[in-house]
């Protein structure tokens, strides 16, 4: 796959098992390590663990030989690096890791991590932050319709309850919170009005991580986020995706930008005796230099996404019985 896969990670994910991330608990890290556990504890608190290779799953083998396909059709360019993960809630194991832990232009994937860095601000101790109606509008405008200004609105008021220092505020409190989660983001620009963002970063495996603690209510409003994620939208995983049916339900955010397609979000299916099967899906492809034909670039590029959502979707089903 033109140098794009490396080692994929089996296990639960490591955003970790217990306990509620990021709350301000008066509590050492002794305590700490002894309620969660060795080493989901070490990755929240922001140690150095190392990962274990495992094995290639079927799934990931058959997604790299996709990409290699998309590739040689020139729906995926060679200037345009990719990044993949796949977390099965059910099994839990991660399916598909492939340059995972890649920083990536975030572009406006970055957004529900600015409505948790709100609520991160809002929930530490004597906060008078509060979650009003207008900001509940703004955060609504800010997933579902990607509105760049109420974003921007957003960070400024996380930046102002934090030091006042602008965009790196909300990294800041990400980190501060929840360091093993937000590994490889890097948040340094607002994103303007015409949406060219390209400095803000974040990996894969950073959304894989929030999402797993997104879907497991271990961070402060984890419900509400996914409420705001869950609102109809134009998603590039589940909508105008072969054999995907079209009632299913999808918590996500997309990304677009000249230099940037990507896609993050959690599926919720369900199996023939209606049992919930959920798993996440991140997709990235990230372009090098801005396209002069970004509406046939971003086209083509959302469709490759949905290829490769298709094949998750239709692997899931076989191993779950989807209904």
């Amino acid at each position: 796959m033109s140098g794009q896969q490396d080692s994929g990670f089996w296990g639960a994910e490591d955003a970790g098992r217990g306990g509620q991330i990021g709350q301000g608990q008066m509590i050492n890290r002794r305590q700490f390590v002894s309620v969660l556990g060795g080493a989901s504890a070490a990755l929240l608190l922001g140690a150095s663990m190392p990962s274990a290779a495992a094995r290639q799953s079927a799934l990931q083998s058959q997604l790299v030989r996709l990409v290699k396909q998309q590739r040689a059709q020139g729906l995926i360019r060679s200037d345009e690096k990719t990044s993949w993960s796949v977390y099965d809630f059910t099994g839990g194991k991660k399916l598909v890791s492939i340059n995972e832990d890649a920083p990536r232009q975030a572009a406006s994937m970055l957004k529900p991590f600015v409505a948790q860095a709100f609520f991160y601000t809002m929930n530490e101790r004597g906060s008078k932050l509060r979650y009003t109606g207008s900001v509940r509008e703004s955060m609504e405008a800010m997933i579902r319709n990607s509105s760049n200004t109420a974003t921007t609105e957003l960070m400024q008021i996380v930046s102002r309850y934090n030091g006042g220092n602008g965009p790196k505020d909300v990294e800041h409190v990400l980190k501060r919170h929840a360091p093993g989660v937000f590994q490889q983001t890097s948040i340094v620009e607002y994103i303007p009005a015409n949406g060219r963002t390209y400095r803000n970063l974040a990996s894969a495996h950073d959304y894989s991580r929030f999402l797993w603690a997104l879907w497991n209510n271990r961070m402060p409003n984890a419900n509400e986020v996914r409420n705001l994620m869950g609102l109809p939208n134009h998603d590039r995983i589940t909508k105008r995706v072969k054999g995907m049916p079209s009632n299913i339900k999808v918590y996500d955010k997309t990304g677009s930008t000249a230099m940037l397609c990507g896609n993050m979000g959690i599926i919720e299916c369900h199996d023939r005796r209606g049992r919930p099967r959920p798993y996440t899906f991140i997709g990235i492809i990230e372009k090098s230099q801005r396209t002069d034909y970004y509406g046939t670039w971003i086209t083509n590029r959302s469709n490759a996404m949905r290829e490769v959502s298709s094949l998750v979707y239709n692997y899931m089903r076989q191993q779950h019985q989807l209904a």
